[in-house]
């Protein structure tokens, strides 16, 4: 069995990820799941325009761009969480509070394509590092926001936060693009 694919225990991370873990299906690599979902993000929103980008699936959402940033910011913050408790490193992590990171991350100003490249970009580096581990630091523990957290459920965190996004887009932003394009 492949290391990455035993899914984390309950005392590798806080409760609050537990939504995250449990869109990983049992058995899967969460870093094949992180390039999977590379191509499903390309493909269900890498050809829409930016006016189209700019959609809020309701009123005070984040428009898909901002999402997008989202994503690529969180991940970010993820992939550095691990490289830390990784390498041993006992120090407490911060929090982020993502609400006041959109807000100032100027996602709508920026094209589509130039956030598809930044999210490239960090998706690459997310997967080289967390390639680099052996199954050794999928095993240490740190503390991040408070609650433990392992190299292991990082990777499980990093892909189930992203199919969550998808799954929003799915369910609430395409549709909405669909109608408008048929109105």
């Amino acid at each position: 069995m492949n290391y990455r694919t035993i899914r984390p225990a309950a005392t590798e991370y806080g409760a609050y990820y537990q939504r995250y873990i449990s869109l990983i299906p049992d058995g899967t690599d969460p870093l094949q799941q992180l390039r999977n979902q590379q191509t499903e993000l390309k493909q269900m929103i890498g050809t829409l325009t930016d006016e189209q980008a700019l959609l809020r699936y309701a009123p005070g959402k984040w428009s898909i761009k901002e999402t997008l940033l989202h994503v690529i910011d969180t991940e970010r913050i993820f992939a550095y969480r691990a490289l830390r408790v990784g390498r041993g490193d006992k120090q407490p992590l911060p929090g982020f509070e993502q609400d006041e990171y959109v807000v100032t991350s100027g996602a709508d100003a920026r094209s589509l394509a130039s956030l598809l490249a930044e999210y490239d970009a960090v998706r690459a580096a997310t997967l080289g590092l967390f390639e680099s581990f052996g199954p050794e630091a999928y095993e240490q523990k740190g503390t991040a926001s408070n609650q433990p957290v392992t190299v292991r459920a990082l990777a499980y965190i990093t892909a189930g936060h992203e199919a969550h996004h998808l799954q929003l887009w799915r369910e609430r932003s395409l549709p909405l693009l669909q109608q408008t394009a048929h109105s």
